[in-house]
């Protein structure tokens, strides 16, 4: 098949450090061309890729001090994809509610990938284009009243093959989190579950700058360098190191997460995870086996004490049976031949498709 994949412009593709979307997209976009197809990668210039890149901006926009209007460098991108579209035989977007008014002006069919979340704002554009394509996350990611046409579900993967096992916690033993430093992520509640088990916790992740306020006062005054290290932000190596060797990494996330990718890379290391019963944490955990689902803080403090007893090994052989690169591969290979398959039967033949 000739593919294009958009990613957004704001991260590099994959991303040098924190970056779930922009990493999901290298693995997917290099998968892809490993496996035989034409694939096109619309991204930032600076962006690393086994794929033809394509791109509007020289670097990705979050480095770049001189861009003020992300938003006309996204529009740009968008003009440019659907220019060509008819060099492919798919579109895959995952700019969000950024491609929909583009996706039918054209007769290559576009699947988009909801890897943020409804808001009452983007909920009008989605509502208005719901006949489109779209991939879920997971299932708990869906909003049923708004009718969307979604084919499919389709979880994150990793390249399991980069993650070292790690068949032991490290001593003396600590917690890890890892994550932007956000209020919807929990860092502040990670804290106050250390705090209240005695535990040591080494949490790394960046602060946005929207987040810098909240990082001032309810993060930092309580990183004391002994019980509470913050270690900045971690690149691929760093992070899978940190999350390896803890007993357990904390996941107090504070609002739905579509799919949160931490979870999968400390299970591939070994390391059982601890998370809020919210949005796809019941998906991706096996509770009582890979981790436990919590309601409230004293739960996350009783986990601390029975997790020791779960198997490091079924931790990582979930995630290789679940959330490999290639189960997510396998998956939209599947999506794109269903939607090729009905805009033919739609229009008919499609000029210059290639064979499936």
């Amino acid at each position: 098949m000739r593919i294009a994949q958009v990613a957004p412009l704001w991260e590099r593709v994959p991303p040098p450090a924190y970056g779930g979307t922009e990493l999901v997209v290298g693995l997917l976009t290099d998968e892809l061309v490993r496996r035989g197809h034409e694939v096109t990668l619309f991204a930032s210039g600076d962006s690393i890729t086994l794929a033809e890149l394509e791109s509007v901006h020289p670097r990705a926009l979050r480095l770049d001090t001189t861009v003020k209007e992300g938003g006309i460098y996204e529009l740009l991108q968008l003009s440019r994809v659907y220019e060509r579209a008819g060099e492919f035989d798919v579109i895959h977007s995952h700019m969000g509610c950024a491609a929909l008014p583009y996706a039918n002006l054209v007769k290559t069919p576009t699947v988009h990938t909801l890897h943020g979340i409804f808001t009452p704002d983007n909920e009008k554009l989605f509502t208005h284009s719901r006949q489109q394509s779209f991939v879920s996350i997971s299932d708990a990611q869906r909003e049923p009243r708004l009718n969307l046409n979604c084919v499919a579900t389709v979880y994150n993967g990793i390249d399991t093959s980069t993650y070292e096992f790690y068949p032991e916690p490290q001593d003396p033993p600590y917690l890890a989190f890892l994550g932007r430093l956000s209020p919807e992520k929990g860092p502040h509640l990670a804290i106050e579950i250390a705090k209240r088990s005695g535990w040591h916790l080494k949490m790394a992740g960046k602060v946005d700058v929207v987040d810098v306020d909240y990082f001032e006062q309810e993060i930092k005054p309580h990183i004391d360098g002994k019980q509470i290290e913050y270690l900045g932000e971690a690149n691929h190596a760093q992070k899978s190191v940190l999350m390896g060797n803890a007993v357990a990494t904390l996941f107090p996330i504070t609002w739905r997460e579509p799919f949160g990718l931490v979870m999968v890379e400390s299970m591939v290391t070994g390391t059982p995870v601890i998370a809020t019963s919210m949005g796809s944490t019941p998906e991706v955990i096996a509770h009582g086996k890979t981790g436990f689902l919590c309601h409230q803080i004293e739960d996350f403090v009783a986990a601390i004490d029975k997790v020791t007893q779960l198997d490091r090994y079924t931790c990582r052989e979930h995630v290789l049976n679940n959330f490999s690169v290639e189960r997510m591969a396998d998956g939209y290979e599947r999506v794109y031949q269903k939607i090729i398959a009905q805009r033919l039967a739609q229009n008919g033949h499609i000029r210059g498709l290639a064979r499936v």
